[in-house]
């Protein structure tokens, strides 16, 4: 099992992080926003456009622990990050400049209430050119990041762990399900999903 370490401690402040993303926006424009997990099925904002889109440079991986959302400190479970290597693809929101500073408030308490990620501008390949979208990625230093989990420990991380949104199981499967509607193969979490029914799990 994840080892059940104390909550980190918040090492920034991420009200300054979410004026600095501001800034950096530059409120000019509409603002792009990549999601490579939740945000591809639960995005829970509003936006006028989406795309399928690939990053270069930046993976899908599912070693982020969570201590709340999918697990408890107790009992921690995992969620997807962006992490360093490889590519990936996900979609891209469009949404509107008039309507975008309220929106990436949403955004910000969803995402960053700790300041747990790193947000980048990472440029995203769609079907109708690249544009430039706001996505959370998770350095390899990071506390909350695990190089390595073994399939056992895998195993008994989808069995047990549950947090305030459900089982770190069914995020899982949920993102696998929204990856395969769209076409986008992860061969990583499709083997992570056999891995899951092999073991009985549903």
């Amino acid at each position: 099992m994840l080892a059940a370490t104390a909550m980190p401690k918040p090492v920034r402040d991420s009200t300054a992080l979410l004026e600095t993303t501001r800034a950096q926006w530059g409120g000019q424009q509409d603002l792009w926003v990549f999601g490579y997990a939740s945000l591809i099925w639960r995005p829970e904002f509003e936006f006028d456009e989406h795309r399928m889109a690939m990053v270069r440079g930046w993976h899908r991986c599912f070693r982020m622990r969570s201590r709340v959302n999918r697990g408890t400190p107790e009992v921690p479970g995992l969620v997807f990050a962006l992490v360093s290597g490889g590519s990936c693809r996900g979609m891209v929101y469009r949404i509107p400049r008039a309507r975008a500073n309220d929106e990436l408030d949403r955004l910000w308490l969803r995402e960053m209430p700790t300041g747990v990620y790193d947000p980048r501008w990472l440029p995203c390949d769609t079907a109708h050119g690249r544009v430039t979208a706001l996505g959370f990625t998770l350095s390899r230093r990071s506390p909350n990041f695990l190089p390595h989990i073994a399939d056992e420990e895998m195993v008994t991380v989808l069995r047990q762990a549950r947090g305030r949104y459900g089982t770190t199981l069914e995020y899982m499967v949920k993102t696998a399900d929204a990856l395969h509607a769209r076409g986008m193969l992860d061969r990583e979490l499709a083997r992570l999903v056999r891995l899951a029914r092999d073991a009985g799990l549903d």
